[in-house]
This record gives C-alpha cells, structure tokens and sequence, in this order.
C-alpha cells in the first residue's frame, strides 16, 4: 500500500507564492513518475505537472509554464511543486498522484489533497 501526503495549501494574496509537498510512504518500488492535479469547485479534475523518477523530464500545463516548478528528493520520497505569481484562477485543492509504471498513462495513488485559496 502507498500513501500520499500533500501539505503547504493555504490562503495567499495574488502575485504571492506557496510551495506545496508531497511525501510518500509505503511500498514504494520501481522508478515511478508523480503528478500534480487540481480541481476548484464546478470544474474538472485537471493536471498541472508531473516529474519523472532523476527528475530529468518535466511537464507542465501551459497556463503554469513559467510560474510552478516541479522537483523531488528521493532521499526524502518527497515531491515539490512551487508555485509563484498565484492568480485567483489557480485556487483549487491540489492532488499529488504517483505512476508506478512511470510513462504517465495512470496514476494509481493519490493524496486527500490540499487547498489553495487566492485571493484578488
């Protein structure tokens, strides 16, 4: 079984910053990929970025390009997603998700999420 556990949500004024965590425990194997996913009231589970295992390969949405950055510690089992220039478009519970094959097609665990309010 793996658990995830997302922290760092929290209210911030637009153009502010937060960095959110994710830490994994459990039976972990293999060289899998982790992402990030949000979904704000009324809408769509969305994906916002994703790492894979060196962390040599990133992927974003477009409209956080420039803004978040995805990074890990795998000393730590920990994922990182800092957030930086927040818009009120951006507030939503954040989920952190792990792909145990690593290729991005499923992500089989997830975190309880975490919020993050910003505010105009």
């Amino acid at each position: 079984q793996v658990q995830l556990v997302e922290s760092g949500g929290g209210l911030v004024q637009a153009g502010g910053s937060l960095r959110l965590s994710c830490a994994a425990s459990g039976r972990i194997f293999g060289h899998y990929q982790t992402g990030w996913f949000r979904q704000a009231p009324g809408k769509e589970r969305e994906f916002v970025a994703a790492i894979s295992w060196t962390g040599a390969m990133t992927y974003y949405r477009d409209s956080v390009k420039g803004r978040f950055t995805v990074s890990r510690d795998n000393a730590k089992n920990t994922v990182y997603l800092q957030m930086n220039s927040l818009t009120p478009e951006d507030t939503a519970a954040y989920y952190c998700a792990l792909d145990p094959a690593g290729d991005g097609l499923e992500y089989d665990y997830w975190g309880q999420g975490t919020q993050v309010t910003v505010s105009s």
